[in-house]
């Protein structure tokens, strides 16, 4: 019986989606089919089907996940108060690069980015007037310092990327 808590019906969601994530890395999602990714996990196109609609289904679980498990990592974490919560982020990022490369492909609009702004520090430094363009500016900027580091290969430390963060941040 295929339920969802079944284990082996578990096991075939992971080797489709780790499948994915590999063909994302060389591939455009456009040009990743049902097919590819049976070939390589050695399913059945009936147990992909399954368990997702299309292939944009399985990119939309799959980047919802990555954005539930980014989530849960930073949940509790004031990242401002201190340098240290950039540099975790930083570290966690250098740590886990394919987990980000894989989110950064598969956020074809930009309502689904990773964002740690925190509306405290704004109220805090009097950012009321058009916050929602505030809000929008340092999350796209972060998110571009992150995908430059990501696609040189994160040569900087995690200090040196907290180090980055905090002046841009701290040039107001």
């Amino acid at each position: 019986m295929n339920v969802a808590n079944n284990k082996r019906r578990k096991e075939s969601v992971e080797k489709i989606k780790k499948a994915f994530i590999e063909l994302l890395q060389t591939s455009a999602l456009d040009k990743i089919t049902v097919s590819d990714i049976c070939k390589l996990t050695g399913l059945n196109r009936s147990t992909f089907y399954s368990n997702f609609l299309d292939i944009y289904d399985l990119a939309d679980k799959t980047r919802e996940s990555l954005e539930r498990e980014f989530s849960n990592l930073f949940a509790d974490y004031d990242y401002f108060n201190e340098r240290t919560g950039a540099e975790k982020m930083f570290a966690h990022i250098k740590d886990n690069q394919l987990f980000y490369k894989t989110y950064f492909k598969l956020c074809y609009d930009s309502k689904h980015l990773v964002s740690i702004y925190d509306p405290k520090r704004a109220e805090k430094e009097h950012i009321n007037k058009n916050i929602k363009y505030h809000i929008e500016f340092f999350r796209n900027g972060l998110n571009a310092i992150i995908k430059l580091w990501l696609d040189g290969g994160c040569k900087e430390t995690p200090a040196e990327m907290a180090e980055v963060l905090k002046q841009e941040y701290s040039g107001r």
